[in-house]
């Protein structure tokens, strides 16, 4: 019997840049983990300053201390200097510092209720196998693992399973899949649909030559004989989406966790 086990819990503070490895997430209203895209940076219009919009998004690097609200700001540009601020009190100075990095005028704004959900009907935490990102890490010419994960941004990572194991925990369309992640009741949604981010290195934003068309190749290739294939209308998809609800509130998600299919 397969006992999937969680491995790595990995959230995301400031949409679109760096993640943290945490041992513990406690799940906030409306089902997210706590500290997960708690704030984003947006332009003048409103709208995300990420990844997909503007590359200069992985010319920066950021660390995090969220019990003393500490954020460091470091850029891979040589004629800018990395800063320390206090996320509660510095909004001012991080607004400053982020427009001068962009070269144009943006702001980091906070959402503490459910945060900034890159899925906003499936906003819960996003699950892969190590298996499956050593295996997508393996198609493409000097990936290694670590990479692969900073590509495809997942916030639970589970082992002990086979490649796209899970695949199994989303169903039909407007079906879920229900499950256990330790104590906490989930819904497995939907493969995740992926967007231009994962073609690009985190580390330079440097593309990878034909990434998207050797993954669609090889993604249809390998699909288990578990996966509900009807709901591949291409196969750019990996990792699965979820909810959480809302009886979950106030409930954690532990390092070595099992996670369990309902029957």
């Amino acid at each position: 019997m397969i006992h999937a086990k969680i491995t790595k819990i990995q959230i995301y503070p400031i949409k679109s840049l760096d993640g943290i490895s945490v041992d513990r997430a406690t799940v906030i209203s409306p089902g997210t983990l706590e500290f997960d895209r708690r704030w984003a940076i947006l332009d003048a219009n409103g709208k995300y300053v990420n990844g997909k919009r503007n590359a200069k998004v992985h010319q920066l690097r950021c660390h995090f201390d969220l019990s003393k609200q500490r954020l460091i700001l470091s850029p891979l540009e040589e004629d800018m200097t990395a800063m320390e601020f206090n996320l509660a009190t510095d909004t001012e100075a991080i607004n400053q510092w982020l427009s001068e990095f962009f070269q144009q005028p943006v702001f980091l704004k906070e959402n503490a209720e459910g945060g900034f959900p890159d899925d906003t009907e499936a906003y819960g935490p996003t699950i892969i196998s190590t298996a499956t990102l050593e295996t997508v890490a393996s198609w493409f010419s000097g990936m290694s693992l670590d990479n692969a994960r900073s590509r495809f941004r997942a916030n639970l990572e589970i082992s002990d399973v086979p490649p796209f194991w899970e695949d199994q925990l989303f169903g039909e369309v407007e079906s879920a899949i229900a499950f256990k992640v330790g104590d906490v009741h989930v819904e497995g949604v939907n493969p995740c649909q992926r967007c231009v981010v994962p073609t690009r290195d985190p580390n330079t934003g440097e593309s990878y030559p034909q990434f998207q068309g050797l993954f669609i190749e090889n993604r249809q290739a390998t699909l288990p004989a578990w996966t509900n294939s009807s709901r591949f209308n291409h196969y750019y998809r990996l990792s699965v989406n979820t909810r959480i609800l809302p009886s979950e509130t106030g409930k954690v998600i532990n390092i070595g966790d099992e996670l369990i299919i309902d029957n």
